[in-house]
């Protein structure tokens, strides 16, 4: 999957892997079945176990009915007109689909414990990958600007706030001077106030009143460069999914587990770079949006 820690992969699996999608009030659930687990590369051992238990107790996820996440395996509505158009083979997918019709995984997990996340949880996770953000929030139409001049003296408590603003959706506009819709002030006070490097620290927050949105926005976070990786990730995934189909899960090469754990490792990693702009800036047709829709199609075939 690409990501190393531990609650970063519950976070993420918790948004990406339930087959059913969330409401307006309430996330979907995921058993921790074996498939989750060797999608994950996570045991269900002692740490996993006081993991979930910890993000319980603080809030940031939480245990649900059995009866609200027998749902693992089921199949979705697809989405052949976002795969047509990306290039990520219709074909293959029915092809695949249609394999699934043949050996539907009739394992019964309902005896194991469901989880989903709680809007405390979604934040978290938003701070490490953004794009999520406006798929459930209004953006309110405010811009972050964030500028800090560390010395070189202090590159330690310089490279640690860049390390944790990474997920924040910033983006370069000047030197020292950092651009981002999100709404990550209330982090950054946790992080700084208080502390050595809250004194190098100014933040505003303003409204666009001139200018070419579409020139802002390509010069802070380089869209066009981040389209093109989207299209390279949708010829890789028509190239795995083109593969030929093993419906037996012990197959180590082209069966399903295997085909989606390299699907989602490329998600993943292009993922991390998508800085989750709303549709009021980047438009409803943005590639971020239609892959997330066929990584969703792909899913319920290669995981039902």
């Amino acid at each position: 999957m690409g990501i190393k820690d531990r609650r970063t992969k519950i976070l993420l699996a918790l948004q990406i892997l339930p087959s059913v999608q969330a409401d307006d009030k309430k996330f979907p659930s995921l058993i921790f079945d074996e498939k989750i687990q060797k999608l994950l590369n996570l045991s269900m051992n002692q740490k996993t176990k006081s993991m979930l238990a910890g993000m319980v107790k603080e809030g940031v996820i939480e245990k649900t009915s059995q009866q609200s996440a027998v749902g693992n395996n089921q199949s979705v509505e697809t989405h052949h007109d976002a795969s047509a158009q990306s290039g990520v083979g219709s074909q293959q997918l029915s092809q695949l689909n249609q394999s699934n019709a043949d050996s539907t995984d009739s394992t019964d997990s309902t005896d194991l414990t469901s989880y989903r996340l709680t809007n405390v949880g979604f934040s978290q996770l938003c701070f490490q990958f953004p794009f999520f953000r406006f798929l459930k929030e209004e953006w309110d139409g405010k811009w972050r600007i964030i500028s800090y001049e560390i010395p070189e003296s202090k590159r330690e408590i310089r490279d640690h706030l860049r390390r944790e603003m990474q997920g924040w959706g910033l983006g370069p506009w000047h030197r020292s001077f950092w651009l981002t819709p999100h709404p990550v002030f209330e982090r950054l006070k946790e992080l700084v106030v208080g502390k050595e490097e809250e004194k190098y620290i100014q933040a505003f927050s303003a409204d666009h009143s001139f200018g070419q949105r579409a020139i802002l926005i390509e010069k802070v976070w380089m869209i066009k460069e981040l389209d093109k990786k989207y299209r390279e990730m949708f010829k890789k995934w028509h190239d795995i999914l083109a593969s030929d189909v093993e419906t037996n899960l012990d197959s180590p090469k082209n069966s399903k587990i295997e085909k989606f754990l390299q699907v989602i490792s490329e998600y993943v990693t292009l993922l991390r770079e998508d800085p989750g702009l709303p549709k009021q800036l980047i438009g409803e047709q943005w590639i971020g949006f239609e892959a997330y829709n066929i990584f969703k199609e792909i899913k319920s075939i290669l995981l039902s």
